[in-house]
């Protein structure tokens, strides 16, 4: 599935995309937290291996979505939507 550019999404569909989103954020911020804590055990445990890397893909992956969020609520601002 993939994403429209928010530019081409209707005021309607702004606002489910942003309720979605907000949603997701305490979720985000919880898993952001967790596998930091596995990365900071991992260095201390001096395990540098897959323990490390894949969360560190993981929470890129989620700051990415960070900034589409970010770039959601400027648009919205933009069109004075609310």
């Amino acid at each position: 599935m993939s994403e429209k550019p928010l530019k081409e999404l209707t005021p309607e569909e702004l606002n489910e995309e942003i309720k979605q989103m907000r949603r997701n954020e305490i979720f985000h911020a919880f898993s952001i937290g967790l596998m930091g804590g596995v990365i900071i055990y991992s260095v201390i445990q001096n395990t540098w291996v897959l323990v490390t890397l894949t969360p560190l893909f993981f929470i890129y992956k989620l700051i990415r979505q960070s900034d589409r969020y970010k770039e959601l609520k400027q648009l919205i601002k933009d069109r004075n939507a609310f």
